[in-house]
């Protein structure tokens, strides 16, 4: 579903991104992971368009980025790191303008998916205050549910679950669980336990570069009886 291939990016005298390669599958969660710096950002912006890469190709469903950057939007949910929103618009205003932009112009085919958005993301409570009275983390459900509004194939997720409560967390997670049956999950996360908690599929970046492509429990092989953080730390601070 999703396809890097040698992805590269570069500002200036620093390679952010240094020859990225993978494949995620249908059915797949997998958590891209690495310290500040690292390049997840860059190659999630890449994936979904927002960046042109230097050299190397991202793929959605078999569609080019850069060909064909409007096919694969179509096929594609990005919540990017700082989530979106006009700050002025109520959230049911804000998810309508979303719907009709991603192509639903019929009054009852849009609203039909903005009570969708909003019923998956427990946004009901706030759908009528404008988001710059949200809280954090009712502003991240807002950026996540604009992302699967359009109930796309393919879900590029940056920090998901950052400024959210527990609770909050795990509805979040159990929701990316429960649609990944069906979907391609890429999750940046600097949280670990969240590795464990619902990725299938781990990869960790350091400077630019992939040192670590395995299953969750294909990393804590690596150092039996290692905390997590243990592992990821020996991966990356001599890259870093």
């Amino acid at each position: 579903m999703i396809e890097v291939r040698g992805l590269v990016k570069t500002y200036g005298a620093k390679r952010a991104v240094d020859g990225v390669s993978f494949v995620v599958k249908r059915g797949d969660i997998l958590g891209f992971l690495g310290p500040n710096g690292a390049g997840k950002s860059t190659t999630m912006k890449m994936i979904t368009g927002f960046l042109r890469p230097d050299a190397g190709a991202a793929l959605v469903d078999g569609i080019d980025v850069e060909a064909n950057p409007v096919a694969v939007k179509r096929r594609l949910g990005y919540l990017p790191e700082n989530s979106p929103g006009y700050p002025e618009m109520t959230v049911e205003e804000f998810l309508r303008f979303i719907a009709e932009v991603r192509g639903f112009r019929a009054p009852a085919a849009r609203q039909a998916q903005v009570e969708r958005a909003v019923g998956l993301t427990q946004l009901g409570p706030v759908r009528r205050q404008t988001i710059e009275t949200l809280s954090k983390g009712y502003k991240q459900r807002v950026g996540f549910a604009q992302a699967l509004l359009h109930d796309p194939p393919a879900l590029v997720l940056d920090e998901p679950t950052d400024g959210l409560d527990p609770n909050q967390k795990n509805e979040v997670r159990a929701l990316i669980r429960s649609m990944a049956v069906e979907k391609a999950v890429i999750l940046s996360t600097h949280i670990l336990e969240e590795v464990d908690a619902i990725c299938n599929r781990v990869i960790i970046i350091a400077s630019g570069r992939i040192v670590a492509d395995e299953t969750p429990a294909q990393l804590q092989a690596r150092r039996p009886g290692a905390r997590l953080d243990e592992i990821f730390r020996s991966l990356t601070q001599t890259d870093s």
